[in-house]
């Protein structure tokens, strides 16, 4: 297995001088009189600011370690025979006609169009310039968008009475964005930590209209509360007053003379760590059903097995209407980016253990929440191997960095457009929108005049999420599975023996080897989730 190199990353801004130690990454010669060109070094002079990738609060990041088992040591096992949701007739069985819509829930159905949804996108600076493009790109996809934590405590202008938000502009803007273009499948949900629930945001996004909230005990790429860089010693005293946990302390004498000789130049907000218990968990799901709100969702991270058994079993008792597992390792951009390379459980096995445990509890006869998987999803091959490892309980994946980039992109090409400055990759295209985004007449013959509102980040979006719909369509159509709920685990096949033994989908040597036997001696085959029977003989 390749590990991320220890210290020195792109992430960071970091490099060797000579090659590196392998164990500790340090360069193999150390030599006095150099000025500090690795992580330990420049932390040496900067300190805690190297705990985070760079530059902080204008990128997402991920982890750079490389896991010993991914998607990429599975195969998508296709067939020629029969078709499953469609008559197998060759005019009808066709990739366009694949249904790719799902839904979740379980006191309340959603429809989603799509069987994919954005991440969170919090209190960032980078989640909160890009959130209107994401927003109004979801609604028109008709899937969800999440709000993320702590947003209207970050909010500079938000309205806080004894201890309660009474307005939150900022809040009101994310909702509203979504609001205005949603037509009838997704919802946007609100995310909320500690801080949230003594602020009151979940009473506060109530008033506004919002349907779907979500507690949060974590997130794939940290096992921590959210972090925030503040760039003035008068935004952390702020956010202190707040009840946030600000470090290093702006109220220390010595810390605001170093602020004011420029020896420190920002601070950061920490949440508080969450304390998950049994008993005040069902409390609360069932006060927020109530308050009013008709979905109630969970978001869990890459925590050790016996905290996932936690969040199955609770959110099965609960009767949560979607439970989002989150493997390592990725985000926003804001986790220290040594956690996000050393801790937690990788996806693929994260999901191996979610299948075990919701098979058992079902075996059990106990509810089977809606399940959501996140961590590293980004093309249509990924979505359908997620779809299948976890079938039939995996409704939906959860793509945070993947659609963060698709939306930056666009929205910087939209920029460009508009300036007058087509980048050189796209100028064979034209030299408009309509005629650089391939969707973007699709979206003018629906939106008509409306269309011109459409942020560019929106557009490219849509356009993204059409991409991966049109090449789940052609997986399934290969697979002949013409609609989401019949994707199945043996729709898959592991390459090597380590996958296969991690995950319990066959190895590809093994895969259907007694119906390989029954068709070669000859014998009837009623073919494994095929509509047609075959015989073997003819």
């Amino acid at each position: 297995m390749s590990f991320s190199k220890p210290n020195a990353s792109p992430a960071t801004g970091t490099r060797n001088r000579v090659n590196a130690s392998p164990v500790s990454g340090l360069c193999v010669t150390c030599m006095d009189g150099c000025v500090g060109l690795c992580e330990v070094a420049k932390s040496a002079i900067r300190g805690r600011e190297f705990l985070y990738p760079q530059p902080y609060g204008k990128i997402v990041a991920g982890s750079e370690k490389d896991y010993p088992i991914d998607f990429s040591h599975f195969n998508i096992q296709g067939t020629c025979v029969g078709a499953v949701g469609t008559e197998a007739d060759s005019d009808k069985a066709t990739f366009p006609s694949v249904n790719v819509g799902t839904e979740i829930g379980s006191k309340n159905r959603l429809k989603l169009d799509v069987p994919f949804f954005t991440g969170a996108l919090g209190s960032t600076d980078v989640a909160r310039i890009n959130w209107e493009d994401t927003a109004v790109g979801a609604a028109i996809c008709g899937t969800m968008v999440v709000v993320g934590e702590n947003v209207c405590g970050m909010d500079p202008d938000s309205e806080i009475k004894n201890g309660r938000v009474v307005k939150s502009p900022e809040m009101d803007r994310r909702v509203k964005s979504y609001q205005k273009w949603h037509d009838g499948s997704g919802a946007i949900v609100v995310q909320y930590n500690i801080e949230d629930g003594r602020l009151g945001v979940p009473e506060y996004v109530l008033e506004l209209g919002v349907e779907a909230i979500e507690p949060k005990w974590g997130q794939g790429a940290k096992d921590i509360g959210g972090e925030v860089k503040l760039p003035t010693i008068e935004r952390a005293l702020q956010l202190k007053k707040r009840g946030y946990i600000v470090y290093p302390d702006p109220e220390d004498p010595v810390v605001q003379k170093a602020y004011k000789e420029g020896a420190i130049k920002e601070f950061e907000r920490h949440s508080r760590l969450g304390m998950v218990e049994e008993e005040a968990f069902y409390k609360e799901v069932e006060r927020l059903r109530k308050l009013g709100f008709k979905y109630v969702t969970l978001k869990t991270g890459a925590y050790r097995p016996a905290d996932l058994a936690r969040a199955v079993k609770y959110s099965s008792v609960a009767k949560i209407d979607l439970l989002t597992v989150d493997g390592a390792s990725g985000g926003t951009g804001m986790s220290p980016w040594r956690m996000m390379n050393e801790w937690g459980i990788p996806t693929v096995e994260l999901e191996s253990m979610l299948y075990n445990m919701l098979r058992k509890i079902e075996e059990k006869g106990m509810h089977v929440p809606p399940v959501a998987m996140a961590g590293g999803f980004s093309l249509e091959d990924h979505i359908f191997k997620a779809l299948a490892l976890g079938a039939p309980y995996v409704k939906a994946i959860c793509m945070g960095r993947a659609t963060f980039a698709a939306t930056m992109a666009a929205k910087t090409v939209g920029n460009l457009i508009k300036e007058g400055k087509v980048p050189p990759e796209y100028k064979k295209y034209g030299d408009s929108i309509e005629q650089v985004f391939v969707n973007a007449e699709k979206l003018k013959d629906k939106y008509g005049k409306d269309f011109s509102k459409i942020p560019a980040g929106a557009i490219g979006m849509y356009t993204y999420y059409d991409r991966l719909v049109t090449g789940l369509r052609q997986l399934m159509a290969g697979e002949r599975k013409f609609a989401l709920k019949h994707i199945t685990r043996d729709d898959i096949v592991a390459l090597t023996r380590e996958a296969s033994d991690v995950s319990g989908i066959p190895f590809v040597m093994e895969s259907d080897w007694k119906e390989v036997e029954s068709i070669l001696n000859g014998r009837a085959v009623k073919v494994k989730n095929r509509k047609e029977p075959t015989l073997a003989s003819a």
